[in-house]
């Protein structure tokens, strides 16, 4: 069994976003991609928020910072893309079948 669980873990993000007035999350998926974002920028030289002792294992200390209610998770929803002005052909209704003959 996974120690800190998902379930924990999410707890844990969604205290920390109650507490920045953001939305609550509740998959995850969401959760696992946040993790593995956060051991990238670890290795890529981000400040650690907690003290550990496991040495270059970043996706744990991600797991840890989470469980220790150090980062919470925004998702950002894209904007709509913006309708496109069609420009509406012409149709000439003015001659009649009959009159092609």
């Amino acid at each position: 069994m996974l120690h800190p669980s998902y379930m924990e873990l999410i707890d844990h993000v969604n205290h920390v976003n109650r507490s920045m007035g953001k939305p609550e999350i509740n998959s995850r998926y969401t959760m696992v991609m946040a993790i593995a974002k956060r051991a990238r920028d670890l290795v890529n030289g981000a400040p650690e928020m907690v003290v550990d002792d496991v040495d270059g294992r970043t996706l744990s200390l991600a797991v840890k910072e989470m469980d220790k209610e150090k980062l919470g998770i925004v998702t950002v929803e894209p904007e709509p893309e913006p309708e496109e002005d069609l420009e509406l052909g012409e149709v000439d209704l003015s001659t009649s079948v009959d009159d092609e003959e």
